[in-house]
């Protein structure tokens, strides 16, 4: 079985996501969504809540897992027997950190490869920070997010 891991802090899943998860999920025959519980990012929703959400939206996709991961990448990768990590390229400026960290995951786990997958057009501009940010300012976020997650970012906001 050819499994991959699909890594982030997804807080929130964008369509964006979706569209990279979709992909890669027709790539390989298992996909772990892990969800980084301890990330640099000042998380607006929790780690279960993340999980949750993504469980949700990505419901309909066959041959995915959501759970949530801590500590290095490439460990949790061994534990799972995941062959390749799925990376989502937006735009030019994001390639040069996702190379440095493809770079040193191979390093540290010669076996494990990256895969960098881009999302079609319209969801090349996305972001979960501009999409938080655009609902915090009464904005509408239905076209870049799934449906579950306009109502949780509107009653995560106080704007439900």
């Amino acid at each position: 079985m050819r499994r991959a891991i699909y890594p982030g802090s997804f807080d929130p899943i964008t369509n964006g996501h979706l569209d990279v998860l979709q992909r890669a999920a027709g790539i390989f025959d298992n996909l772990i969504i892990a969800v980084a519980r301890d990330n640099a990012k000042q998380s607006l929703f929790t780690v279960e809540e993340r999980v949750e959400l993504i469980r949700n939206a990505a419901a309909e996709i066959p041959g995915i897992e959501v759970m949530p991961f801590d500590g290095l990448l490439v460990n949790f990768a061994r534990k799972h027997k995941a062959v390749a990590l799925v990376r989502g390229l937006r735009a030019v400026s994001d390639f040069e950190f996702e190379f440095q960290l493809a770079l040193m995951n191979r390093k540290l786990e010669p076996n494990l490869e990256t895969l960098f997958l881009m999302p079609r057009e319209e969801y090349t501009y996305i972001s979960s920070r501009l999409v938080k940010e655009i609902c915090r300012l009464g904005g509408h976020i239905d076209q870049f997010v799934p449906p579950n997650v306009v109502t949780a970012l509107r009653e995560k906001l106080g704007l439900a």
